[in-house]
Protein backbone atom coordinates (compact mmCIF):
# COMPACT_ATOMS: atom_id res chain seq x y z
CA UNK A 1 0.00 0.00 0.00
CA UNK A 2 1.25 3.47 -0.92
CA UNK A 3 -0.64 6.36 0.70
CA UNK A 4 0.09 9.68 -1.01
CA UNK A 5 -0.58 12.88 0.93
CA UNK A 6 -0.18 16.57 0.10
CA UNK A 7 1.96 18.63 2.47
CA UNK A 8 0.13 20.91 4.86
CA UNK A 9 0.24 24.66 4.44
CA UNK A 10 0.53 24.87 8.21
CA UNK A 11 3.92 23.79 9.54
CA UNK A 12 5.50 23.92 12.97
CA UNK A 13 9.08 25.16 12.86
CA UNK A 14 11.31 23.00 15.09
CA UNK A 15 12.74 24.99 18.01
CA UNK A 16 15.78 22.73 18.13
CA UNK A 17 17.24 19.84 16.22
CA UNK A 18 20.03 18.87 13.89
CA UNK A 19 20.49 20.80 10.64
CA UNK A 20 19.28 19.32 7.39
CA UNK A 21 21.05 16.15 6.23
CA UNK A 22 19.87 15.35 2.72
CA UNK A 23 21.77 12.07 2.71
CA UNK A 24 19.61 10.83 5.58
CA UNK A 25 16.28 11.41 3.81
CA UNK A 26 14.32 8.60 2.22
CA UNK A 27 14.29 8.35 -1.59
CA UNK A 28 17.97 9.42 -1.90
CA UNK A 29 17.80 9.27 -5.69
CA UNK A 30 15.85 12.55 -5.48
CA UNK A 31 18.73 14.37 -3.77
CA UNK A 32 20.17 16.00 -6.92
CA UNK A 33 16.81 17.65 -7.53
CA UNK A 34 16.37 18.50 -3.86
CA UNK A 35 19.72 20.32 -4.00
CA UNK A 36 18.65 22.32 -7.05
CA UNK A 37 15.26 23.30 -5.61
CA UNK A 38 16.77 24.19 -2.24
CA UNK A 39 19.30 26.52 -3.86
CA UNK A 40 16.72 28.10 -6.16
CA UNK A 41 14.29 28.58 -3.27
CA UNK A 42 16.93 30.26 -1.09
CA UNK A 43 17.83 32.63 -3.92
CA UNK A 44 14.21 33.45 -4.73
CA UNK A 45 13.36 33.98 -1.06
CA UNK A 46 16.12 36.56 -0.69
CA UNK A 47 14.68 38.72 -3.48
CA UNK A 48 12.76 41.89 -2.79
CA UNK A 49 9.75 40.46 -4.60
CA UNK A 50 9.98 37.06 -2.93
CA UNK A 51 6.39 37.13 -1.68
CA UNK A 52 5.08 37.67 -5.19
CA UNK A 53 7.42 35.07 -6.69
CA UNK A 54 6.26 32.42 -4.21
CA UNK A 55 2.62 33.45 -4.52
CA UNK A 56 1.91 34.05 -0.83
CA UNK A 57 0.44 36.89 1.20
CA UNK A 58 2.36 39.52 3.13
CA UNK A 59 1.46 37.81 6.42
CA UNK A 60 3.82 34.97 5.46
CA UNK A 61 6.87 37.18 4.93
CA UNK A 62 8.67 35.70 7.94
CA UNK A 63 8.16 32.17 6.63
CA UNK A 64 9.50 33.18 3.23
CA UNK A 65 12.55 34.79 4.87
CA UNK A 66 13.17 31.53 6.73
CA UNK A 67 13.61 29.76 3.39
CA UNK A 68 16.97 31.48 2.94
CA UNK A 69 18.61 29.44 5.71
CA UNK A 70 16.91 26.04 5.40
CA UNK A 71 20.22 24.18 5.18
CA UNK A 72 21.17 25.24 8.72
CA UNK A 73 17.69 25.45 10.28
CA UNK A 74 16.67 22.94 12.98
CA UNK A 75 14.84 19.86 11.71
CA UNK A 76 12.28 17.43 13.13
CA UNK A 77 10.43 14.42 11.72
CA UNK A 78 8.02 15.47 8.99
CA UNK A 79 5.17 13.97 11.04
CA UNK A 80 5.82 16.75 13.58
CA UNK A 81 6.52 19.55 11.08
CA UNK A 82 3.32 19.11 9.04
CA UNK A 83 0.51 20.26 11.33
CA UNK A 84 -2.46 21.12 9.12
CA UNK A 85 -5.99 19.74 9.33
CA UNK A 86 -5.21 16.49 7.50
CA UNK A 87 -2.18 15.79 9.69
CA UNK A 88 -4.02 16.58 12.91
CA UNK A 89 -6.60 13.94 11.95
CA UNK A 90 -4.01 11.42 10.75
CA UNK A 91 -2.00 11.75 13.96
CA UNK A 92 1.19 10.49 12.34
CA UNK A 93 3.33 11.94 15.11
CA UNK A 94 1.53 9.86 17.72
CA UNK A 95 1.86 6.47 16.04
CA UNK A 96 4.01 3.76 17.59
CA UNK A 97 4.88 0.13 17.06
CA UNK A 98 3.40 -1.60 14.03
CA UNK A 99 1.38 1.47 13.02
CA UNK A 100 4.50 3.69 12.95
CA UNK A 101 6.37 1.08 10.94
CA UNK A 102 3.48 0.86 8.48
CA UNK A 103 3.46 4.66 8.13
CA UNK A 104 7.21 4.77 7.49
CA UNK A 105 6.84 2.18 4.76
CA UNK A 106 3.55 3.24 3.20
CA UNK A 107 3.03 7.01 3.62
CA UNK A 108 4.70 9.50 1.32
CA UNK A 109 4.10 13.25 1.22
CA UNK A 110 4.49 14.70 -2.26
CA UNK A 111 6.41 17.93 -1.69
CA UNK A 112 7.34 20.89 -3.86
CA UNK A 113 10.72 21.12 -2.09
CA UNK A 114 11.66 17.52 -1.29
CA UNK A 115 9.81 15.60 -3.98
CA UNK A 116 8.83 12.87 -1.53
CA UNK A 117 8.90 12.86 2.26
CA UNK A 118 8.43 9.93 4.64
CA UNK A 119 6.88 10.65 8.06
CA UNK A 120 10.17 10.10 9.86
CA UNK A 121 12.33 12.15 7.47
CA UNK A 122 13.82 15.07 9.40
CA UNK A 123 13.11 18.37 7.66
CA UNK A 124 12.91 22.06 8.54
CA UNK A 125 9.72 24.08 8.18
CA UNK A 126 9.59 25.80 4.79
CA UNK A 127 7.25 27.74 2.54
CA UNK A 128 6.86 26.49 -1.04
CA UNK A 129 3.86 25.21 -2.99
CA UNK A 130 3.77 22.92 -6.01
CA UNK A 131 1.99 25.57 -8.09
CA UNK A 132 4.99 27.92 -7.99
CA UNK A 133 7.03 28.73 -11.11
CA UNK A 134 10.36 28.87 -9.31
CA UNK A 135 13.09 30.99 -10.97
CA UNK A 136 15.90 28.75 -12.13
CA UNK A 137 13.70 25.64 -11.97
CA UNK A 138 10.41 26.46 -13.68
CA UNK A 139 6.94 25.16 -12.80
CA UNK A 140 7.58 22.77 -9.95
CA UNK A 141 4.98 20.15 -10.84
CA UNK A 142 6.61 19.78 -14.25
CA UNK A 143 10.14 19.82 -12.81
CA UNK A 144 9.36 16.96 -10.41
CA UNK A 145 7.51 14.82 -12.94
CA UNK A 146 10.44 12.75 -14.25
CA UNK A 147 12.27 12.34 -10.91
CA UNK A 148 9.05 11.22 -9.20
CA UNK A 149 8.22 8.84 -12.04
CA UNK A 150 11.62 7.20 -11.65
CA UNK A 151 11.02 6.86 -7.92
CA UNK A 152 7.36 5.85 -7.86
CA UNK A 153 6.42 4.09 -11.09
CA UNK A 154 7.53 0.65 -9.88
CA UNK A 155 5.59 1.01 -6.63
CA UNK A 156 2.60 2.34 -8.55
CA UNK A 157 2.52 -0.80 -10.64
CA UNK A 158 2.97 -3.23 -7.75
CA UNK A 159 0.96 -1.69 -4.89
CA UNK A 160 -2.43 -0.23 -4.10
CA UNK A 161 -2.10 3.56 -4.41
CA UNK A 162 -4.35 5.46 -1.99
CA UNK A 163 -4.25 8.98 -3.41
CA UNK A 164 -5.24 11.76 -1.00
CA UNK A 165 -3.49 14.58 -2.89
CA UNK A 166 -4.93 17.81 -4.19
CA UNK A 167 -4.84 18.65 -7.91
CA UNK A 168 -1.59 20.66 -7.78
CA UNK A 169 0.32 17.72 -6.31
CA UNK A 170 -1.41 15.19 -8.53
CA UNK A 171 0.15 17.05 -11.49
CA UNK A 172 3.63 16.06 -10.31
CA UNK A 173 3.02 12.29 -10.67
CA UNK A 174 0.25 10.03 -11.88
CA UNK A 175 0.43 6.22 -11.78
CA UNK A 176 0.28 5.72 -15.54
CA UNK A 177 -0.21 1.96 -15.42
CA UNK A 178 -1.45 1.39 -11.90
CA UNK A 179 -4.03 -1.40 -11.79
CA UNK A 180 -5.11 -0.22 -8.35
CA UNK A 181 -4.98 3.58 -8.19
CA UNK A 182 -7.71 4.99 -5.97
CA UNK A 183 -8.40 8.71 -5.59
CA UNK A 184 -10.09 9.58 -2.29
CA UNK A 185 -12.96 12.07 -2.58
CA UNK A 186 -15.09 13.47 0.24
CA UNK A 187 -18.78 14.28 -0.19
CA UNK A 188 -21.27 15.82 2.19
CA UNK A 189 -24.84 14.52 2.24
CA UNK A 190 -27.50 17.06 3.14
CA UNK A 191 -31.23 16.53 2.61
CA UNK A 192 -30.52 13.51 0.45
CA UNK A 193 -28.17 15.40 -1.88
CA UNK A 194 -24.40 14.92 -2.07
CA UNK A 195 -21.83 17.57 -2.91
CA UNK A 196 -18.04 17.87 -2.86
CA UNK A 197 -16.55 19.56 0.20
CA UNK A 198 -13.12 21.12 0.61
CA UNK A 199 -12.03 21.97 4.16
CA UNK A 200 -13.73 18.97 5.76
CA UNK A 201 -12.20 16.79 3.05
CA UNK A 202 -8.73 17.29 4.58
CA UNK A 203 -9.93 16.09 7.96
CA UNK A 204 -11.71 13.07 6.50
CA UNK A 205 -8.72 12.02 4.41
CA UNK A 206 -6.63 12.26 7.56
CA UNK A 207 -9.12 10.07 9.43
CA UNK A 208 -8.91 7.44 6.67
CA UNK A 209 -5.11 7.57 6.71
CA UNK A 210 -5.01 7.04 10.46
CA UNK A 211 -7.43 4.13 10.20
CA UNK A 212 -5.44 2.40 7.47
CA UNK A 213 -2.25 2.67 9.51
CA UNK A 214 -3.60 1.80 12.96
CA UNK A 215 -6.09 -1.01 12.24
CA UNK A 216 -4.98 -4.51 13.21
CA UNK A 217 -6.06 -6.10 9.92
CA UNK A 218 -3.61 -6.54 7.02
CA UNK A 219 -3.16 -3.64 4.61
CA UNK A 220 -5.66 -3.56 1.75
CA UNK A 221 -4.15 -4.73 -1.52
CA UNK A 222 -6.85 -3.65 -3.96
CA UNK A 223 -9.63 -1.10 -4.35
CA UNK A 224 -12.32 -3.40 -3.01
CA UNK A 225 -10.36 -4.14 0.16
CA UNK A 226 -9.70 -0.41 0.59
CA UNK A 227 -13.42 0.33 0.33
CA UNK A 228 -14.14 -2.39 2.88
CA UNK A 229 -11.55 -0.91 5.26
CA UNK A 230 -13.06 2.57 4.84
CA UNK A 231 -16.48 1.03 5.46
CA UNK A 232 -15.34 0.17 8.98
CA UNK A 233 -15.65 3.91 9.72
CA UNK A 234 -19.32 4.10 8.69
CA UNK A 235 -21.45 4.91 11.70
CA UNK A 236 -18.68 6.78 13.49
CA UNK A 237 -16.68 9.06 11.22
CA UNK A 238 -18.54 8.39 7.96
CA UNK A 239 -22.11 8.17 6.74
CA UNK A 240 -21.38 6.03 3.69
CA UNK A 241 -18.63 4.79 1.35
CA UNK A 242 -18.88 4.32 -2.40
CA UNK A 243 -16.30 2.85 -4.79
CA UNK A 244 -16.59 3.99 -8.38
CA UNK A 245 -16.10 1.73 -11.40
CA UNK A 246 -12.69 0.96 -12.87
CA UNK A 247 -11.69 3.15 -15.81
CA UNK A 248 -8.65 4.54 -17.57
CA UNK A 249 -7.53 6.66 -14.63
CA UNK A 250 -7.99 6.41 -10.91
CA UNK A 251 -10.96 4.68 -9.38
CA UNK A 252 -12.76 7.05 -7.03
CA UNK A 253 -13.45 6.16 -3.42
CA UNK A 254 -16.10 8.54 -2.10
CA UNK A 255 -16.23 9.06 1.64
CA UNK A 256 -19.62 10.51 2.55
CA UNK A 257 -20.00 12.70 5.67
CA UNK A 258 -22.92 14.62 7.09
Amino acid sequence: MLVLLPPSEGKTAPAMGSPLDLAALSSPALNPWREKVLDALAEASARGDAIAVLGVGASLADEVARNVSLRVAPTAPAAHVYTGVLYAAAGLAGLSGAAAARASRSVRVVSALWGLVAPDDEIPAYRLSMGVDLPGIGPLARAWRDPLAAELDARGEAELVVDCRSAAYLAAWRPSRAPQWVAVRVLRELDGKRSVVSHHAKHTRGVLTRHLLARAAPEPVDAEQLAAAAGELVGSELHDVELGPAGRGARVLSLVVR
